[in-house]
């Protein structure tokens, strides 16, 4: 994600993951809740991306956004999934390592701490800790003995040099205000909300249930320029679609008469939850929707799932969920504390 030029996403195959919560707090949307997550999730249950949303009332611009969306179409033509998120989890003990901030890093808008690293993790669409593609290289690294999360967009880790572009640390007790880290602030993901918590995993998929809504992207000319709305907290100058198109922090749902049945029995998994949960527009780039790697789950994705399960959804068949207020982006971060 760089904050001004492009989004976050490589543009080849996707990535993601988490499960659903069980347990209940009174934080509400407001913020002023806390609680720990259920046993595998991120956050307590009722944060954003755990609201079941089959119900909720549909943006008054949804018949409008639908039908532009449906005339572009996805990137690459297709609803394809991206499976090279890795989320890793960092036990106790795990080396906490300082890093050099990048030019990809930007202030107020990122954190600056030290970071857990576990041992044999590797960076989104690596073999391991150095970022050899140029991409994404996304560095995600669940704390839950700190109940933190931490995700780091452009990593680069080459024997005892560390350097990171931008960090967002996550609070996993709190549910955060529809402002999240901070208005106008971006995190690892140009939306500027969590990564982790809207991946969907193999472990998810074979057991049969995503019980939390799911991360989807645009090609930066499909999505609204200058204006963003919560649970988004930001957006790039990149973003040049016209008034139809959805705005960044968009929420889309499978309609309800979809025929999920006839979908191949994983993607109807994920294709359920996109009707209860929704799935939310996160960052710019080509593959639609996003996956976590099975390098670190019990189940794998072969033989469960292909990049192309999905490729017969259209944008025809969903609807915006109401949205709320339309916030004029202005990149200028004033961080929640």
């Amino acid at each position: 994600m760089k904050r001004v030029l492009v989004g976050l996403s490589l543009l080849l195959a996707g990535c993601g993951a988490a499960q659903g919560p069980s347990d209940s707090t009174d934080g509400g949307g407001s913020g002023g809740g806390s609680g720990a997550p259920a046993s595998g999730a991120y956050f307590p249950s009722s944060a954003p991306w755990y609201q079941d949303v089959s119900r909720a009332a549909l943006d008054a611009e949804s018949r409008a956004v639908i039908t532009y969306l449906d005339g572009v179409g996805w990137g690459l033509g297709r609803m394809q999934i991206d499976f090279s998120i890795e989320v890793l989890e960092g036990p106790a003990g795990t080396p906490l390592r300082t890093f050099t901030p990048t030019e990809d890093h930007f202030s107020p808008d990122c954190d600056i701490e030290p970071m857990p690293v576990p041992a044999g993790g590797a960076l989104e669409g690596e073999s391991g800790y150095e970022c050899r593609s140029d991409g994404d290289c996304h560095l995600i690294v669940v704390d839950r003995p700190r109940s933190r999360l931490f995700e780091m967009w452009r990593a680069d880790i080459r024997g005892s040099e560390f350097r990171g572009g931008c960090l967002a640390v996550w609070d996993m007790t709190r549910v955060y205000p529809p402002s999240g880290r901070g208005e106008q602030c971006t995190s690892a993901d140009a939306a500027g909300y969590p990564i982790a918590p809207l991946l969907f995993d193999a472990d998810e998929v074979a057991a049969g249930a995503v019980r939390h809504a799911i991360r989807f992207i645009l090609p930066n000319a499909r999505i609204r320029r200058g204006v963003y709305v919560h649970p988004a907290t930001h957006g790039t100058r990149a973003t040049t679609g016209p008034s139809d198109a959805p705005p960044y922090g968009a929420r889309l749902r499978l309609r309800a008469d979809y025929p999920v049945d006839t979908l191949p029995a994983g993607a109807r998994v994920v294709a359920r939850a996109m009707q209860t949960y929704g799935m939310f527009l996160a960052d710019g780039g080509n593959v639609a929707l996003t996956a976590r790697s099975d390098r670190f789950t019990t189940a794998k994705w072969s033989g469960l799932l292909g990049p192309r399960d999905l490729d017969r959804i259209r944008p025809g068949d969903f609807e915006m969920v109401d949205g709320g207020t339309r916030i004029p982006l202005t990149l200028d971060c004033v961080r929640n504390r």
